[in-house]
């Protein structure tokens, strides 16, 4: 029961983090995607890239091979050449997959298991909360960017500013938060 419910944690995290970062990115134009407040900065583009690099990475035969692949090159996750909007996006897309497609393959048989990442040993546990603090880390960046961009034409992801009211209690958290 433990194991499972920490799965079905797990996947409505992961689906948060995309979902607002997808809500963020849909409020910015194709420059501001590119965007770099100096050229050591990240834009947009980059964390995009910088997360699919990792997700594929880390999740490519999750529970066998170690989470750092040697054909994986991190240093070019953070250079664009020519990269368009729907080419990364495509990459968004193709990384997130990777990660679900990983964590459906984990079930009370192999929750236990030790993997690698850069030859550190992590259970399968201790592995989601790594990656779910990245992304988190490097969606908030995405969304700062965005946030910043769109100055008072920003639109919320969450509760907008002299909006809160105390909610009523309801029953079991749900999925309901990506709303």
């Amino acid at each position: 029961m433990l194991e499972t419910n920490f799965l079905e944690s797990t996947q409505r995290q992961f689906k948060y983090y995309k979902t607002i970062g997808e809500r963020a990115m849909a409020q910015i134009d194709d420059e501001q995607f590119f965007w770099q407040y100096n050229p050591e900065s990240n834009s947009v583009a980059i964390i995009v890239k910088h997360l699919w690099g990792n997700m594929m990475s880390r999740f490519t035969d999750f529970l066998s091979s170690d989470g750092e692949k040697e054909w994986r090159e991190r240093d070019e996750e953070f250079e664009l050449r020519d990269a368009t909007r729907e080419e990364l996006m495509d990459k968004w897309e193709e990384g997130w997959a990777c990660v679900f497609a990983a964590l459906g393959s984990v079930n009370t048989a192999n929750i236990d298991a030790t993997i690698y990442i850069r030859n550190m040993g992590h259970t399968v546990v201790e592995a989601f909360y790594r990656q779910t603090n990245h992304y988190a880390y490097h969606i908030g960046q995405l969304i700062y960017i965005a946030r910043m961009l769109k100055g008072n034409e920003w639109e919320s992801l969450s509760i907008p500013k002299g909006k809160f009211s105390q909610p009523k209690r309801k029953g079991h958290f749900s999925d309901d938060y990506l709303k």
